[in-house]
């Protein structure tokens, strides 16, 4: 049986209707995880609408929460330093008692970057910068002391102190189809892949053979990483559409399935779609 998870973008949305969700879903056990997101702007139209930070939030949702495991899926590597991100994480680790989920990108989305001037750089530059962030973040959580010269990032006997509840760190979750790079990574480093929007079971499949000859290459096994894909959900979805579609992408190996809400964010809609998923669980 896969996983399901609850996402809302803190995009167009109430902090009271966020809230309520996730208390919802920490309610209901057929839910074992729940996802915001790490922008600044809207990723839907209108680009100019509001958008709460996804951290502070998440911050408070974990507060809010007592059972569900909380993260951001992804946090983009270019908007902070690695060194405060793995600081960060070991906070909200504590903060949550060990329910921490660490999700980790290369960042893409260019009109936030360009208009607050973070540098995000070409594909090839923002992979080699997350390649760094994602080691520095592993060993400031892990060790002692970390020292770093890289490209891109510096370090010299850095700490990160006190360290995580969940040892060795909290799952690193990377999210990307990013074929030559971003599985590489993956393989590597991380815990949890995600696939991000599929059209079909089998685009997801033909990455995830991808991700296993990566994880061939760097030996690694391969039954250590699990997987997400995303599915849109609008408020107006047949919640027994959904139920099918998430187990027509667990029936091909997927372990999570991320419902990622579409505004306005409504607690109510959860109940008949855990009833769906419940069903088709069975």
């Amino acid at each position: 049986m896969p996983e399901f998870a609850v996402k809302t973008p803190p995009q167009h949305a109430e902090w009271s209707d966020l809230l309520d969700v996730w208390r919802t879903a920490d309610d209901m056990e057929i839910f074992s995880e729940a996802w915001n997101f790490d922008h600044f702007y809207p990723l839907t139209p209108p680009a100019e609408g509001p958008c709460l930070e996804g951290w502070t939030t998440l911050a408070a949702l974990a507060q809010a929460t007592k059972r569900i495991r909380v993260g951001s899926m992804v946090n983009g590597m270019h908007y902070r330093h690695p060194a405060v991100t793995a600081n960060m994480a070991a906070s909200l680790d504590i903060i949550s008692d060990g329910r921490f989920n660490l999700g980790l990108g290369a960042g893409w989305f260019e009109p936030e970057s360009n208009a607050y001037g973070i540098p995000l750089g070409s594909m090839k530059e923002r992979m080699d910068r997350f390649d760094e962030g994602v080691e520095i973040i592993v060993s400031l959580l892990t060790k002692e002391t970390t020292t770093f010269d890289g490209a891109f990032y510096q370090l010299t006997d850095a700490r990160c102190e006190p360290k995580p509840v969940q040892r060795p760190t909290p799952p690193i979750v990377i999210g990307g189809k990013g074929e030559t790079r971003t599985l590489r990574t993956v393989a590597r480093f991380a815990d949890y892949w995600d696939g991000m929007f599929q059209p079909e079971p089998a685009d997801w499949v033909r990455l995830n053979g991808i991700l296993l000859e990566h994880c061939a290459a760097v030996g690694r096994d391969p039954t250590e990483i699990r997987r997400s894909v995303h599915l849109r959900w609008a408020v107006d979805d047949d919640p027994a559409e959904l139920a099918d579609e998430a187990m027509r992408f667990a029936e091909v190996g997927v372990d999570v399935i991320v419902f990622s809400m579409r505004g306005p964010y409504l607690a109510s809609l959860l109940e008949p779609l855990a009833e769906e998923l419940e069903d088709a669980s069975k």
